[in-house]
């Protein structure tokens, strides 16, 4: 056990803990017990006589878990940023919007919003050592908003743990002497298969990408084999789940569970394997990959640069997008993982290299898929545009048939599932972890029961996901993946941002980091948290609402009843930021005034608003400052 005396200048470095109050902190002593490779904290602080409230009780000042190591917190963040978008969305997205000229605006998001949300997030969970829901504590109306990230963090983790469970299913089914795609006659192929050898430019002449020709045996499993979408007449007609796949979400549901009921203890080594593998695995497939006929042709056309894309708004709007979405920030994850830190942590430096990192290895992966794709543009003489493709399309069907006219295929697609799967599994811990930290500090008796706790949350998922793995599941997983983490999300960081920015303040926010980290952020991250992150996200919502059109799967348009459903799901988590305001308003004594002060005060100042005392908040000096 260590005991150590911090120096006068540093007394202030400890976030106010309970609504318990402390005027001056004369003396910090920080225990350090090291307990199987985990390290907690507490603090004991001697404050003098206050006439404010009550002094700090020893069970308000509750030990909190930290990381055993910081390579287990740095891994965590990657691991969960870097998901299967970084692999099946980005590329495509690359080379239909410009090439290389779509790094500039990709680019440009990054730095004045991307970077900026996610160093706040990091920075807010660390100094509250807080879950997104107690967190806010800082400015107790907003809590509703850490309610709405939760909420979608679990929506999230209800259908993406059966693309987790398909990639796992794949990885079984590669363990053969032949792929099960390789060609037609099986049990699932239609009587209209193609053999891929067959086809090309001449033979596809009507207008058909090859990219959207479903009758190759690689299609067909994916389709039939898997989802059997074909005995499936729409979202209306669900069946059965799938048993094959109901065994392989079982295994991914107890991995998850296995990896999280000891908090970070267990979650932070799992890490090293799920986060280090896909980058092996990726580097592996594009020494393959560039070694292939047309792979150059490829490359090229994923690099092409064409300045003119830059005209259209849509790229902008892809591009906006995809920067929030790949680095994750608004599903309460930064903020959990990050209130395990210790207390003195340099957020700022992790914030930049684990968000560069996300980045480049968007833009690396495309080496390695379009160096494949430009392969099989060349195999069955047609242009890199009919085979590009994104989403599941791409992995499950084009990159797996590219594989399998490979020497050694079966070898190739164990290593490529197995990407697919830790890329997949990381993501799905962090989403999950939102959940528990978030919901266990708000109601302490599920942090006494964690174990339990997370195999409930657990569990959950797996009923409702079952839903996903039936025959029309397919369906139930694309209107989850439109509605439940896509408007709500943005409007939900949208407010956050807000929260911390206008009613907490820059300016305290800026102090708060200053006592953990010993500096101040400079002026253009303070404007970015002010004005330009918030703008962006503003935009960027309008746009997600604006440009939003009905469902559809390929050449299947969801029924209008079904958006409805989507639009109720989206809904569903957004409104929390309202209804827990009005109730927060509702239960505050006082006057008008003062219900209004205790709601925009942080909680260790209510005493304050009792008194009497000038609220800054209702000071115009408050809302100009940066």
């Amino acid at each position: 056990m260590n005991i150590q005396v911090l120096p006068d200048h540093k007394l202030s470095s400890v976030a106010p803990l309970k609504p318990c109050n402390v005027e001056k902190k004369e003396v910090e002593l920080i225990l350090v017990k090291d307990q199987n490779g985990v390290q907690y904290t507490s603090s004991t602080i001697m404050p003098t006589p206050s006439t404010h409230g009550t002094p700090c009780t020893a069970e308000e000042l509750e030990e909190r878990e930290t990381w055993g190591k910081k390579i287990d917190f740095l891994l965590s963040v990657i691991g969960f940023a870097v998901d299967l978008a970084n692999v099946w969305r980005f590329p495509y997205l690359c080379y239909k919007n410009g090439g290389g000229a779509f790094l500039i605006p990709y680019i440009l998001f990054l730095v004045i919003a991307g970077m900026p949300l996610f160093y706040m997030e990091l920075a807010l969970g660390q100094y509250n050592r807080e879950g997104a829901a107690t967190v806010w504590k800082i400015c107790p109306v907003f809590k509703g908003v850490g309610y709405t990230v939760i909420i979608i963090a679990l929506y999230v983790g209800f259908y993406y743990n059966v693309i987790i469970a398909w990639s796992l299913y794949y990885l079984f089914s590669s363990m053969t002497s032949e792929l099960p795609w390789l060609h037609c006659g099986n049990a699932w192929n239609s009587p209209n298969c193609t053999d891929p050898k067959l086809l090309n430019g001449s033979f596809l002449g009507n207008g058909t990408s090859y990219a959207k020709y479903k009758m190759t045996p690689a299609a067909e499993f994916y389709e039939r084999g898997v989802l059997h979408l074909h005995e499936s007449r729409g979202i209306q007609d669900l069946g059965m789940p799938r048993w094959e796949l109901v065994l392989c979400l079982v295994a991914v549901v107890f991995l998850l569970y296995f990896s999280l009921w000891k908090g970070v203890k267990s979650s932070g080594k799992v890490v090293y394997i799920t986060a280090t593998m896909p980058y092996v695995v990726l580097f592996v497939l594009l020494i393959r990959g560039i070694t292939l006929p047309g792979a150059m042709d490829g490359i090229r056309a994923y690099l092409h640069i064409d300045f003119k894309q830059l005209n259209d708004p849509k790229v902008w709007i892809d591009a906006a997008t995809q920067i929030f979405y790949s680095l994750g920030a608004g599903f309460g994850v930064l903020i959990a993982f990050a209130s395990y830190n210790k207390f003195d942590n340099n957020c700022y430096r992790d914030a930049i290299l684990t968000s560069t990192v996300n980045c480049v290895t968007s833009f690396f992966s495309g080496f390695a898929i379009f160096s494949v794709l430009g392969y099989m543009a060349y195999k069955h003489g047609v242009r890199i545009e009919d085979v590009a493709t994104e989403g599941a399309g791409l992995v499950f069907i084009i990159y797996p048939e590219a594989i399998s006219t490979l020497p050694g295929s079966t070898f190739w697609a164990i290593v490529f599932f197995i990407m697919l799967l830790t890329l997949g599994i990381d993501s799905s811990m962090g989403g999950m972890e939102a959940v528990i930290t978030g919901l266990s500090d708000d109601f302490k008796i599920l942090k006494r029961n964690r174990k339990l706790f997370t195999f409930a949350t657990a569990f959950g998922t797996f009923l409702v996901a079952l839903f996903c793995i039936t025959n029309g599941g397919i369906y139930v997983l694309t209107l989850l993946d439109n509605y439940a983490a896509g408007t709500s999300i943005l409007f939900g960081v949208l407010i956050e941002a807000i929260g911390v920015s206008w009613f907490y303040g820059v300016d305290r926010f800026s102090e708060d980091i200053e006592r953990m980290m010993g500096f101040k952020p400079g002026l253009y991250w303070r404007l970015c948290w002010k004005f330009v992150s918030p703008t962006f996200l503003l935009v960027v919502v309008i746009a997600s609402i604006v440009t939003s059109t009905g469902l559809s799967y390929d050449d299947y348009v969801f029924p209008s009843w079904s958006n409805v459903i989507g639009w109720g799901v989206a809904l569903s988590s957004m409104m929390f930021v309202p209804i827990y305001a009005i109730y927060k308003f509702l239960s505050m004594p006082g006057t008008f005034k003062q219900r209004i002060a205790y709601c925009i005060t942080p909680e260790h100042e209510h005493h304050l608003v009792a008194e009497g005392a000038t609220i800054r908040q209702f000071t115009l000096k408050h809302w100009l400052a940066i």
